[in-house]
């Protein structure tokens, strides 16, 4: 195994950050910038580049061998190219490129945030061990991404595993992205409060609207709140089956702030799972909650640089 570090960039609608992390996953240096994600492409970048030059003034950076970047999405990793929907100012953006060209040259592996984390799960978390996995984040969105025959699978753009944009509904609401009946537009964060509102649910005195609220609520016995997790979780268990009926995953893992409601989601998605995860194949399978932390995206852009440097050319093997 090598021990150079590489360097990573988790890059969202709230935060840019970045990191030289060791063979051990160990962040040995970070830095951490708000996104800009109202302005427009360049200062963006140049939020990427300011923590890009915090991290590259360690002295350990003159041993880092590759970077990678773990971004929401959609990115598009055959063509260097990142169109986060939470980030106006980026639209077809050439990242690797610019990046590439800010780092003096280094290789450089993109993935979406999904696959990021889920390649921080596999060699860190709740996955390890498994070669067949689904890891899920669960958040203002719903991301995931997959690892088969003991290999991460991030797909030719970067974005396989998605699993929040399953139609688990055909009927159902319309997505942001286009289709109906999304995971996402059902086990969100956002979506699980949406619905508790609707279904007649009040906040406390201080007016949090939030998932999280509503776990508490639902904690406390609150039919309507306990009726908005069932149903995400409904939603989450019959993306997690379809997966499995099509790739025979034996663990999904979960993570995100959504996660943070511990059994009040895993309780009702261990129950729902065993009435679409029927066929004799997908019995059985685990789920579990990710832990990883906060530090996943960061960990995982640098393990996917790791185990997908052959794209661009990387030469370290981070994660073994």
């Amino acid at each position: 195994m090598h021990t150079d570090p590489v360097a990573s960039l988790d890059i969202g609608g709230t935060k840019i950050a970045g990191a030289l992390v060791d063979g051990n996953g160990r962040i040995l240096v970070r830095a951490q910038r708000p996104t800009p994600a109202r302005e427009d492409g360049e200062t963006v970048m140049r939020a990427v580049e300011a923590v890009l030059a915090e991290v590259s003034a360690s002295p350990l950076w003159a041993s880092a061998t590759a970077i990678g970047i773990g971004s929401a999405g959609p990115v598009d990793a055959s063509a260097g190219t990142v169109s986060p929907v939470n980030v106006a100012g980026w639209r077809g953006f050439p990242l690797v490129e610019r990046v590439r060209a800010a780092t003096g040259g280094l290789p450089v592996t993109l993935v979406g945030d999904g696959v990021a984390i889920t390649a921080a799960e596999h060699w860190q978390g709740a996955a390890r061990g498994y070669d067949n996995a689904l890891c899920m984040v669960v958040s203002t969105g719903v991301g995931g991404g997959l690892v088969l025959n003991g290999k991460l699978h991030p797909g030719p753009t970067g974005n396989a595993g998605h699993i929040g944009h399953i139609s688990v509904d055909l009927d159902g609401d319309l997505c942001p992205c286009g289709a109906r009946g999304c995971v996402e537009r059902i086990a969100s964060g956002p979506n699980i409060a949406r619905r508790a509102l609707e279904g007649g649910w009040r906040p406390g005195p201080d007016g949090d609207t939030s998932a999280a609220a509503v776990a508490a609520a639902a904690r406390a016995g609150d039919p309507v709140a306990i009726a908005s997790f069932e149903r995400a979780a409904q939603a989450l268990a019959a993306g997690i089956a379809a997966t499995a009926t099509l790739v025979e995953i034996r663990i999904a893992v979960i993570g995100g702030g959504v996660a943070n409601a511990g059994e009040v989601l895993f309780a009702p998605l261990r129950r729902s799972l065993q009435d679409y995860a029927s066929l004799s194949f997908v019995q059985g399978i685990k789920i579990a909650p990710a832990l990883t932390g906060r530090d996943a995206g960061l960990v995982g852009a640098a393990a996917a640089a790791a185990a997908l440097g052959g794209r661009d050319g990387t030469a370290a093997a981070v994660s073994g």
